[in-house]
């Protein structure tokens, strides 16, 4: 039988031989071995079943060389076949085997040379359309889509076996994923439909079908598939997201479509093997209620999603549509805000829209402190009205509620078995109960407000009756003389720690609260001005970064109802008038009509009356430095009059922005021409006029020159302190206001004058010499020696104690009818070398 093994021969048994072993020596080990291959090539596939799945892997050079020796061997199997029978039937195949080894190697240039060469060579059509089926896949993953395209167009015109055509849909659907072509794609996925088998993974493509419907918009057919692919009992995750897939396709419309995802929404939680992706169903679970707009279980398993599982994506999605529910529905923009800044922190840069996540978190941290500023101000403003025993009454009520809560958080906590809603996490936040317009029950809202009153005013002293003069003592440096009493009880509160409290002593709700309420008319200004800025900062928001118009109306109509007289109300109306000529005309002409009216030569009032009135302004203002600068000259030059009137020609040009800086000149002139009384009365007209200009702080920096000038004047007259030693005397010390001495003084000398002048009623208080110094002053003695005295026990008592001795001061002894002299000239030197001479 030797000569059977002959390539040459052409027998019947040759033939025979030849085949068996080109099939069972040749083609069988290499297909076997490319179907090894295939497998790890489909294990390097990375799914995301948030996006939509790959139909095959994308082959790579750096994979190819893992796999090197397998493909190496294919091609050595099929070649040998090849060689050894070249007579064969299977020499065709052969050839395609090699071809796939090329292919898998991402040798593709090879490749495509083999498989067109069993396209001209073979006469077997089958294995002449199953080359250029792989050609396709060669082309689609060399990059080269049009010649792709163009061997599949080809191949369509064939009669294919059903292998074949249902492989050359599926390269062909893989041909139009790579290209973004997802009509196209699901087209061929469709036609490939009834020609897949149980071994071609069909859940996995009804799955693909279904991911690609849904992203098209058609949402039956997508349902349609996803429950296709469950009946084929697919691969575990498979499995898992089409179930949750379905639910977001599923018709709200049909009930009972709503009822069975709902339904396997609730068996997926039970299963076990979904404790790892709760998250994911939390979250699937949030969007099927959000898109029937039930509000409330959206809300909450938005919250269980987040707090579920370890998957950063989905929390921060979570995240994210917690912070737009409560900004966009339910107008809760602190929760909004808490929600957003959370998204920020867990979700990646990388994140579609991030930029503009960024951009709305940062818009709300400005709109919840305008908001909470109005709620903070508003409820102390109430409170300060109240009187002390039913302030108590209240703020205790809030102080008993506050600690039911927090039982009962804790009682909630300990018996709480639901996983996944974990209300101790520090990202929970949780709705309050109490009104929106009751700043002190809500506890986040309030301790926001003890840090900003700390921000304005600083750390308080807590103490009763913190109004009364006794408070001087312990007042700033540059607080006007406010006369200190000297009774027992007053002292006792100059001698109290810093905070006011004993030590140790932890303070109630009610004196965290009661110190921060405005209780001076000042103050009470104070806190209306901020609310004022608030409404009017807010309105702005709503208007120009939000676009919420109406929002927008209402704040700014508050504003002008809270505050009929503010200084913004011609801008206010101006932007209402903008807001409401669109939608409402009349009351458009409402607001036109109220800025004319009130403000008729507002910069407002004239837009409106001009829409180009900014553009022709700056037009005028650059004629009117043109002529600022010839007037500039002549005022150097000393020609004031020529100087006056090229000034008055600028400013009849009308109104802009540099007419400021031709009043200025003319104060200048004034300064030149009129007496300085004139000067300095045009200077503070100036600063009246244009409070906001920046040339105002020059006009203030000219002002305090002149005064200057006035008072060297004075001095330079000579000043006279009178020698009157007979008359009362006052005892004073001067020291620097940066060594902080005005309180330590004051302590000790009301000490001192309790102990050893208290028949004397002695008063003690402090007032400001100059921007340096600080004078502590003590009156009054009836005769010199008493004064002499008691500078004398102040030397022994307190300024040679430590506390003191670092520091430099003066003291002395001084009439009133000379300390009038001295305050008004601020005359330190001089009365020292008067004081030495005669004392």
């Amino acid at each position: 039988m030797a000569w059977a093994c002959s390539p040459e021969q052409n027998s019947l048994s040759s033939s025979a031989f030849h085949n068996t072993a080109a099939h069972f020596n040749g083609y069988f080990y290499a297909r076997e071995e490319a179907l090894a291959v295939e497998k790890l090539i489909l294990r390097s596939l990375d799914d995301d079943h948030n996006q939509i799945l790959r139909l095959f892997p994308k082959l790579d050079t750096a994979q190819a060389r893992t796999y090197s020796k397998q493909t190496d061997e294919i091609i050595k199997m099929a070649s040998i076949s090849i060689q050894r029978h070249p007579n064969s039937r299977w020499v065709d195949d052969n050839y395609v085997m090699v071809g796939l080894a090329r292919l898998f190697a991402c040798d593709y240039q090879n490749a495509i040379l083999t498989f067109k060469y069993v396209n001209q060579k073979s006469n077997d059509p089958d294995v002449r359309h199953r080359a250029l089926v792989h050609l396709v896949r060669t082309f689609t993953e060399q990059g080269d889509y049009a010649k792709a395209e163009e061997a599949a167009d080809f191949l369509l015109k064939e009669k294919l076996s059903n292998t074949n055509a249902k492989n050359l849909y599926l390269e062909k659907a893989y041909l139009f994923q790579v290209q973004g072509n997802y009509d196209r794609m699901v087209n061929n996925l469709a036609r490939a439909d009834t020609l897949l088998t149980r071994y071609d993974r069909k859940g996995r493509i009804y799955f693909i079908i279904g991911q690609v419907y849904q992203k098209l918009g058609f949402g039956s057919e997508a349902y349609h598939f996803y429950r296709k692919c469950l009946a084929t009992n697919p691969e575990y995750e498979i499995d898992f997201y089409a179930r949750l897939n379905m639910a977001q396709v599923a018709r709200i419309d049909n009930k009972e479509a709503v009822k069975t995802v709902r339904a396997q929404f609730v068996k997926m939680l039970k299963d076990e093997k979904n404790k790892e992706f709760k998250d994911k169903i939390y979250y699937e679970i949030a969007e099927f209620e959000w898109k029937q707009k039930n509000l409330a279980p959206a809300v909450e398993n938005y919250k269980n999603s987040a707090h579920a599982g370890m998957n950063k994506r989905i929390q921060g999605l979570a995240f994210l549509k917690l912070g737009e529910i409560y900004f966009d529905s339910l107008k809760k923009y602190s929760l909004a805000k808490a929600y957003y800044d959370s998204s920020l922190t867990t979700l990646t840069k990388e994140f579609d829209n991030y930029a503009a996540i960024k951009k709305r978190s940062e818009i709300l941290t400005e709109y919840v402190e305008y908001s909470e500023t109005i709620v903070l101000q508003d409820s102390l403003l109430t409170l300060a009205a109240l009187d002390t025993a039913v302030l108590h009454k209240r703020i205790d009520s809030i102080q008993l509620a506050k600690e039911n809560v927090e039982a009962g958080k804790k009682k909630k906590k300990k018996t709480s078995t639901s996983e996944g809603s974990d209300r101790s996490s520090p990202y929970y936040q949780t709705e309050t109960t109490t009104t929106a317009d009751w700043y002190f029950g809500n506890a986040t809202a309030v301790a926001f407000g003890q840090s900003e009153f700390q921000r304005i005013w600083g750390n308080i002293g807590l103490e009763d009756n913190w109004r009364r003069s006794s408070k001087s003592a312990i007042e700033r440096d540059d607080q006007p003389i406010v006369v200190v009493g000297n009774s027992n009880t007053e002292q006792k509160t100059i001698q109290g720690n810093a905070s006011g409290n004993p030590k140790g002593k932890k303070t109630s709700l009610f004196d965290d609260l009661y110190k921060q309420l405005p209780k001076t008319d000042e103050e009470k200004d104070g806190a209306l001005a901020l609310i004022e800025e608030a409404y009017f900062k807010l309105g702005d928001i709503n208007y120009f970064k939000l676009n919420e118009r109406e929002d927008a109306r209402a704040l700014y109509e508050k504003l002008i109802q809270r505050f009929p007289h503010s200084e913004l109300k011609p801008e206010v109306l101006y932007k209402l008038y903008l807001i409401a000529k669109e939608t409402d005309p009349a009351a458009a002409d409402k607001y036109a009509n109220a800025l004319k009216g009130e403000f008729p030569n507002s910069t407002f009032t004239k837009i409106l009356l001009n829409p180009d009135y900014l553009k022709e302004t700056s037009i005028i203002a650059e004629k009117q430095k043109i002529i600022y600068k010839e007037a500039y000259q002549e005022y150097l030059k000393g020609q004031l009059v020529a100087s006056t009137h090229k000034v008055d020609d600028a400013i009849l040009l009308g109104e802009s922005g540099f007419v400021p800086q031709l009043d200025l000149l003319k104060v200048l002139i004034t300064g030149k021409t009129e007496d300085i009384t004139r000067y300095q009365y045009e200077l503070g007209e100036f600063a009246k006029k244009y409070p906001e200009s920046p040339l105002q702080l020059y006009a203030k920096e000219l002002l305090d020159a002149s005064n200057d000038f006035l008072a060297k004047a004075e001095r330079a007259k000579g000043i006279r302190f009178i020698r009157n030693l007979e008359a009362p005397h006052q005892f004073v010390i001067v020291h620097k206001r940066d060594d902080k001495l005005s309180n330590p003084f004051v302590n000790a000398l009301e000490k001192l004058n309790q102990d050893k002048f208290a028949s004397s009623k002695l008063q003690t208080s402090n007032l400001a010499f100059n921007e340096e110094l600080t004078l502590t002053f003590v009156l009054e003695f009836k005769t010199l020696k008493v004064a002499h005295d008691y500078l004398k026990a102040v030397e022994a008592n307190i300024l040679n104690h430590p506390d003191f001795t670092k520091y430099k001061f003066d003291i002395f002894v001084i009439t009133q009818e000379n300390f009038s002299t001295f305050y008004r000239t601020r005359a330190l030197d001089e009365y020292l070398s008067f004081y030495d001479r005669n004392y």
